[in-house]
């Protein structure tokens, strides 16, 4: 029973964090489940001011302060995808692309992904003008016209940091006013670089390799009118229009509203005992931060019972969690609290990564190759911080160019196998922010066990007959970006004839110029097919399989 929790939570936005914070203190056993990043969708909110007692803050920092806080408590997080639910039995099984998990009890903090509209040109345009995500995708419409489409939140918000790129933004709004509150829209009427079209739906987007026109009508009058851009421009079209809820793998299993959502009761449990939604995943008037950690609350506080009758009825004893180790807690803290600016890798994360390291089945090599730029300094400085580490992973610099000018090809972190070989993997820029993750996984494929991989992945990877060359290029602010290059790496470590590079679009203009990336994760396979959006090993085995 030593790999028995008292409760998993499957997903790590506010409402999981919250859950996590609460369970932890009741000194339960508590996993955290995320199969991307920490944080869930408010990360990309750029300004949160309604979140009581707290006067601004942004949403990476609101929820990387939860983590923390939940950690302190002993509750263990793991990246990590959930296929399926096992709820058969008094123990539940908890099916992830990492293995499985034994819990006496489940909380449901799914979130939700955003919803296309299905206009006329959308899917074509996706990545080159039509986008989702303002933080990730917003600097690349610098100096351009913008539209926003939608009239809620998430729509008032983003278009407001979207004037700190676009020219000028125009919101789409289908009804006669806005959905949000008052004090939101508000700001949005009064700022200055923003037009609003109300009873207005979009018809059609148009364009070549680039977005063009697009066409609007007057959903009172039936009025069409269009917007061209400037001959040789190109414009932005942001669609908000709301979440779809992430439950499609769980239909049949637990009930949900026509709608998806999923239904609980006041005290956030499903129709099955021990099994708990929170957060935007839920039926609810009012998805805010505020409203996801307070169901995120309400469900671990009413597991507790749940979680300490199921431990009587099967004899299980009680078992010691982290928060019995104060001392080492303390120790943490007071080293994250010292820690260096300038630092890559603080003290916290190199205790974990040691412990992660020290599982590895083989030895890996992170090598950067060097020219006389600036980057390769501070890709120099990263290797050597994780260095020493672990003697499970040697870190060694090459200076292979004295060129001055700059090299495409340089600098770049390679990871090599334990018999010298070079794994395909590879990175082209520094893996900070969301995608320092990609990098340990990274390794932690290479060295094995790796991410789980299903047998018909397995097999189709294998069937791979010739080379095939991955590029991805990435923004260190895009929470979608890791997932995607996940995937390319762990079929990159499992086949020597596939290459997977992560590029920092920030620091690799020439290839957004060259394949008009407007949007990102971008895949560019063998330097001809362009892909965008997240894709797991299965998407990216499916599009190879295609060409």
């Amino acid at each position: 029973m030593d790999e028995l929790y008292d409760v998993v939570i499957v997903g790590a936005g506010p409402a999981g964090l919250s859950a996590a914070i609460y369970a932890a203190r009741a000194r339960f056993r508590v996993l955290v489940l995320e199969k991307e990043a920490i944080g869930g969708q408010i990360t990309i909110t750029s300004e949160i001011v309604n979140y009581p007692g707290i006067g601004k803050i942004d949403g990476k920092e609101l929820t990387e302060q939860m983590r923390r806080q939940a950690e302190t408590f002993g509750a263990e997080f793991k990246i990590a995808r959930v296929t399926d639910l096992d709820l058969s039995g008094d123990i539940r099984l908890v099916k992830t692309d990492k293995g499985d998990f034994k819990t006496l009890g489940i909380v449901l903090a799914l979130g939700a992904n955003p919803r296309s509209l299905g206009f006329k040109g959308e899917k074509e345009f996706k990545g080159r003008g039509v986008a989702y995500c303002a933080t990730c995708d917003g600097e690349f419409f610098t100096g351009m016209d913008v539209f926003v489409i939608g009239g809620g939140f998430a729509a008032a918000e983003e278009t407001v940091f979207l004037t700190k790129y676009a020219k000028e933004v125009t919101i789409i709004v289908r009804g006669e006013d806005f959905t949000c509150a008052g004090a939101v829209a508000d700001k949005v009427k009064n700022f200055e670089k923003i037009k609003i079209h109300y009873h207005t739906e979009i018809v059609e987007a148009v364009g070549d390799r680039m977005l063009r026109s697009a066409k609007f009508r007057n959903n009172q009058t039936g009025e069409e009118w269009q917007y061209e851009a400037s001959e040789g421009q190109s414009f932005g079209i942001f669609v908000f229009a709301g979440y779809v809820p992430d439950t499609e793998w769980i239909k049949g299993k637990l009930p949900l509203d026509p709608h998806g959502y999923l239904l609980t009761d006041r005290n956030q449990m499903t129709e099955t005992a021990g099994v708990f939604g929170a957060g935007d995943v839920c039926v609810k008037e009012l998805r805010q931060v505020v409203t996801a950690v307070s169901d995120g609350a309400v469900a671990a506080t009413s597991l507790e019972r749940y979680v300490s009758d199921m431990s009587q009825k099967l004899g299980l004893a009680q078992r010691e969690t982290v928060c019995d180790i104060a001392s080492s807690q303390e120790v943490r803290e007071e080293e994250t609290g010292t820690e260096s600016e300038e630092s890559f890798i603080s003290s916290e994360m190199k205790g974990q990564l040691k412990d992660l390291f020290g599982r590895f089945q083989r030895k890996v090599t992170v090598k950067a190759l060097l020219d006389k730029s600036s980057l390769a300094g501070q890709m120099e400085g990263f290797v050597k911080e994780l260095s020493g580490i672990s003697e499970q992973v040697e870190c060694l610099v090459s200076r292979e160019s004295d060129k001055t000018e700059a090299d495409e090809n340089l600098p770049v972190l390679t990871i090599f196998k334990e018999d010298g070989s070079e794994s395909g993997i590879r990175f082209y820029g520094i893996p900070g922010g969301h995608e320092f993750n990609s990098f340990v996984i990274g390794l932690y494929n290479v060295a094995g066990p790796g991410q789980a991989l299903s047998a018909g992945e397995q097999s189709r990877i294998e069937s791979i007959k010739k080379p095939v060359d991955i590029k991805i290029a990435i923004s260190l602010s895009c929470t979608m970006c890791p997932a995607t290059v996940m995937a390319a790496g762990r079929i990159s470590a499992e086949h020597d004839m596939v290459k997977a590079a992560a590029y920092d679009l920030a620091l690799y203009p020439k290839l957004k110029e060259k394949y008009q990336i407007m949007s990102v994760p971008c895949i560019i396979i063998n330097d001809e097919l362009v892909e965008f959006g997240k894709k797991s090993v299965e998407d990216l085995l499916s599009i190879l399989e295609s060409i």
